[in-house]
């Protein structure tokens, strides 16, 4: 489903279902329209088509999902794909890819596949905004791409606070394999929203040099969406370096961890090792052993037995093995 909105002189005069000849109407009558689709089908994406020129190779790609984010020149239009990035209420990544044609004249239409919310403060700050409201298609673009990327930023805020926690429980939780788990769904996530992010610094840098679309006047705004995106992505690097210490730190625990038992457990063997020695050499019965003969010869071995395990059990407790 297409919904159609058309501005005239930053307000919003009328919205309704895409309909081809009011579309062209609102276009020679002067106003702007914004085409806003939801999953459309082929026969939509012809009509678009037809209605405002489309080459037939973006057609192709707006019928496609899963790509990087990118912008392509026509010569009447540009063509975008970004991605809206949000964590849902388990904190996993949730992507909302949009299709964006801009045409140099008057129009936008955005396309995506999932119902998201980010557009719809979009109308009130274009009407709060009339001095630029003249500026063309290319303010309405920075409105789209402005909320976009703030998304961004909130969802790198998250993403810090999750990363905060993960190092706390690094020095504080017992479960090992559990910490370890949340480092590395955390890490995926991390890198699944850079690969989604780094492109958009490329797809606003060249949407600057756009002409017809960025006037003078919008620049200042279009270089503050690119220092939005480059935050995202430098903050993001620090998230993804933190959690690479945090799991080196979490494995140097384990190591320490099982080097501590190691100690303990040969310090144990090595204290059972010597009454052992001691009663497999009596324990040899050969018959002339003198000690055999010997009245406080039990009580002398039982006595060696326990001074030994005793000196032994002493010095590993000072050295700090048990």
């Amino acid at each position: 489903m297409i919904t159609c909105r058309v501005f005239r002189e930053g307000t919003l005069e009328e919205e309704r279902p895409f309909d081809p000849a009011a579309v062209i109407a609102a276009q020679a009558a002067g106003a702007r329209v914004w085409l806003d689709g939801v999953a459309p089908t082929q026969d939509e994406l012809r009509r678009l088509q037809e209605v405002f020129g489309l080459h037939e190779l973006s057609i192709e790609d707006s019928s496609r999902w899963g790509q990087r984010s990118k912008v392509e020149f026509f010569s009447d239009y540009v063509f975008v794909v970004t991605h809206v990035l949000r964590l849902d209420d388990r904190d996993r990544l949730v992507d909302a890819e949009v299709h964006v044609f801009a045409g140099r004249g008057s129009y936008l239409v955005t396309l995506r596949r999932d119902t998201v919310h980010v557009f719809d403060g979009v109308p009130h700050r274009l009407a709060g905004a009339p001095q630029l409201a003249g500026e063309g298609i290319g303010f309405l673009m920075y409105l789209l791409l402005d909320e976009i990327v703030d998304g961004y930023l909130n969802t790198v805020e998250r993403l810090e606070d999750l990363s905060d926690d993960v190092e706390d429980r690094v020095f504080a939780e017992d479960s090992e394999g559990e910490v370890q788990e949340d480092i590395f769904r955390l890490k995926r996530t991390v890198v699944q929203f850079r690969r989604f992010v780094a492109p958009m610094r490329e797809v606003v840098d060249l949407l600057q040099d756009a002409p017809g679309m960025v006037t003078a006047e919008l620049v200042p705004y279009y270089r503050d969406v690119q220092d939005h995106v480059i935050r995202a992505i430098e903050f993001i690097d620090n998230i993804r370096d933190l959690l690479t210490s945090a799991l080196e730190s979490q494995l140097a625990q384990v190591s320490n961890r099982l080097n501590v038992v190691m100690k303990q457990v040969t310090s144990w063997a090595a204290i059972i090792l010597l009454p052992t020695l001691i009663a497999g050499i009596y324990g040899m019965n050969f018959r002339d052993m003198p000690e055999l003969s010997w009245k406080v010869g039990y009580p002398m071995a039982l006595g060696l037995m326990a001074a030994s395990a005793f000196f032994l059990y002493r010095m590993f407790k000072t050295r700090d093995w048990l």
